[in-house]
């Protein structure tokens, strides 16, 4: 068994794959404050819940984008499950080529997303990555990551709606049933979801025009992947575990490439 662990700036996503499988999966909430203890004593209480045994995990694999809780993880997977683990970074094999001016600015998430998105749907492809930060990462027909584009993530923009005017509360994310609200917080909801729906709509159609390609797929992943692509004109699949995906398939290419 494999453990993969996509570390995001809000939650913290774990798996265990056996094979091609994957097995069961935790979302956590993302504390760069935690402890090895506090992380290790986690993850022994979840693999005994599951009953999975420590030995039958044999290798680790983590993608990260929040690098101040990385000696806290990689001390708890060396102290509690006597594993060195494999981070995506520099030196590890993605079987990508990455075409920013920059390719050590790319997230290690937007790159196992694309990793995952390439294999399973080929390209052209977009990636849309509901987080913390909404991301959109375009692949080519060749398996070419050529960019995309970082917003701030919906609860980011409704935090600071909050915390900026004085007089609006803070919303719970729901879709409201039309688009011209009859209340404050119904008001709200409708530019938070409706207006992020337009957000995403016209940044996709942008990049469609760009890559100037026929057949062009869209997959929306992440925490709030599933409301938004619900009013979305141009999502054309939902794979909320996309992540995990490209996580199994990077420790596979790296381990085999090492045989």
């Amino acid at each position: 068994m494999i453990l993969v662990i996509d570390v995001g700036n809000t939650n913290t996503v774990i798996g265990v794959y056996k094979g091609d499988t994957l097995v069961i999966y935790w979302r956590m909430g993302t504390d760069k404050a935690s402890t090895s203890d506090e992380i290790g004593i986690f993850l022994m209480n979840a693999f005994s819940y599951h009953d999975i045994a420590k030995k039958d995990i044999k290798d680790v694999i983590i993608s990260s984008v929040v690098p101040p809780i990385m000696y806290s993880l990689e001390h708890a997977i060396r102290k509690y499950i006597g594993i060195d683990p494999m981070v995506v970074g520099p030196g590890i094999k993605t079987g990508m080529n990455i075409k920013y001016d920059n390719p050590k600015e790319v997230g290690a998430d937007r790159i196992v997303n694309a990793v995952a998105g390439y294999e399973q749907y080929g390209g052209p492809l977009i990636i849309v990555d509901f987080g913390t930060a909404t991301t959109f990462c375009v692949i080519s027909k060749k398996g070419e990551y050529l960019g995309g584009v970082i917003t701030p993530g919906i609860k980011i923009s409704m935090d600071a709606l909050f915390e900026k005017a004085a007089k609006l509360p803070r919303i719970e994310l729901v879709k409201p049933g039309r688009v011209i609200g009859k209340t404050t917080v119904g008001s709200m909801q409708a530019g938070a979801i409706y207006g992020y729906v337009g957000q995403v709509d016209m940044i996709v159609n942008r990049m469609k025009e760009e890559i100037n390609e026929e057949q062009i797929t869209v997959i929306a992943t992440g925490g709030l992947a599933r409301m938004i692509a619900s009013e979305s004109a141009v999502i054309n699949k939902i794979d909320g575990l996309l992540t995990l995906k490209g996580l199994q398939i990077i420790y596979n290419r790296n381990v085999k490439s090492n045989e």
